[in-house]
């Protein structure tokens, strides 16, 4: 639907097996991640995994990790970084997507575009807004800043991310893997 906006053409970068029980939903795929077909590739994923506190092999097990981004191809470069996931890939793929995982124990939401998606008008009037309410969305929905190191600024004004938050998600990521 998308393939005359795509500067790189189409590449989906999605992992899902019904037997997955955490949900990552992420942006968009950027230049590395589209290159290599590989889901958070790149340093962010680096990030991402260490926030989990699980290994790459683990991470890349489709059958206990679902990963499914709000637009599966990357989207072109913007002004300041790339440009937001494509609006048609979300209404036409997620849905269906989701119905297919009927084992999801905790959705992760990175960013924005799939907190908006996902927490709709629950959703606070800014990231760290959401991302500070985390408990509100339990035990379903877990915000999360994206983890690239662009926002190396932001983690470091927000510390009670790294103390509070930070444990709690691997406390609740570890468990939701390991439930029945």
């Amino acid at each position: 639907m998308c393939e005359a906006h795509l500067p790189l053409g189409p590449r989906p970068t999605l992992r899902a097996k019904p037997s997955a029980r955490v949900l990552i939903v992420g942006q968009a795929p950027g230049t590395k991640v589209h290159k290599t077909g590989i889901p958070w590739n790149d340093p962010s994923g680096d990030r991402l995994r260490e926030w989990l506190g699980v290994s790459r092999e683990e991470f890349y097990d489709e059958r206990k990790i679902a990963i499914i981004p709000m637009g599966f191809c990357y989207p072109g470069r913007g002004k300041s970084g790339d440009n937001p996931p494509r609006k048609e890939c979300a209404p036409l793929w997620f849905d269906r997507l989701l119905a297919g995982l009927p084992n999801i124990r905790l959705v992760i939401l990175i960013g924005q575009y799939a907190q908006a998606w996902h927490l709709k008008e629950r959703r606070k009037a800014t990231l760290t807004e959401t991302v500070r309410a985390w408990k509100e969305y339990a035990p379903r929905y877990f915000p999360l800043p994206h983890p690239s190191p662009r926002n190396g600024f932001w983690f470091r004004r927000h510390a009670w991310f790294g103390e509070e938050v930070i444990p709690e998600l691997r406390r609740r990521f570890h468990e939701a893997l390991k439930a029945r």
